[in-house]
């Protein structure tokens, strides 16, 4: 039986701003799942006061960065598990590339964005949330580098010609994704905890109704229903 969950809810009406280059930050963060085991990673801190905080790898993006490489290498800072962004059937009000043929059905867009308020309201921060997935084993070994190192991207996940069952086929069965140690780049990060967890423990954890929770749940419900279109798709071909 499906559990249901509160959702939380864009904000409206929609707002109006205007920012300086040095009054604003961009940053994102990511909900990186392990799709044959219906995983997601959830990193956790204790703060002065002893107080445990469950929540999502994220942070700033680097100068010059695209965001959602930003929030990959955030994810993998943060929490130790390499990833890449996860096209998905996300609804979303962007424009397709000229020609405008036809329209991809998956796409990598956030599936939330946020307006946070920073330095007692002088910085707008604008925050993009992504959906990703562990790497392939093959793909993990051939991004090994050291801490000191500059951040190597993984390759995107193919647009077309690989389904998410093909995806789970190239991993062993009873594979576990590589988490790396060592990867925060303070004091804070590397002191951060993380590991991954059923999706619904995740949303509990993560606190229901926040942007948080909401993105795993939307992560998981859009990796739900590309198995179901591809599915569908394959079906169609065979009667064909």
């Amino acid at each position: 039986m499906a559990t249901d969950y509160v959702h939380a809810t864009s904000t409206y009406p929609a707002t109006f701003g205007q920012f300086a280059s040095e009054d604003f930050m961009i940053g994102g963060g990511v909900a990186i799942f392990h799709i044959a085991t219906g995983r997601v990673v959830i990193c956790k801190t204790t703060d002065r006061q002893g107080r445990t905080f469950y929540f999502l790898p994220k942070g700033r993006r680097d100068a010059g960065e695209e965001s959602g490489k930003g929030a990959e290498r955030e994810g993998y800072e943060e929490s130790g598990y390499r990833n890449r962004l996860l096209p998905l059937p996300t609804k979303h009000r962007q424009p397709q590339a000229h020609p405008r043929i036809t329209a991809p059905s998956m796409t990598a867009e956030p599936v939330w964005t946020q307006m946070l308020s920073m330095r007692h309201g002088s910085i707008q921060y604008i925050f993009y949330w992504y959906i990703a997935e562990t790497l392939p084993p093959d793909l993990d070994a051939d991004h090994v580098h050291s801490t000191d190192e500059a951040y190597k991207p993984p390759p995107p996940f193919p647009l077309s010609g690989l389904t998410l069952m093909d995806r789970v086929r190239m991993e062993p069965e009873g594979y576990e994704p590589v988490k790396h140690e060592g990867t925060g780049v303070d004091e804070d990060e590397q002191k951060y905890e993380s590991w991954l967890v059923k999706w619904e423990e995740a949303v509990v954890k993560l606190g229901r109704g926040g942007v948080e929770a909401s993105v795993v749940e939307r992560g998981w419900r859009g990796i739900e229903k590309r198995f179901a279109m591809e599915e569908e798709n394959s079906v169609d071909k065979e009667e064909a």
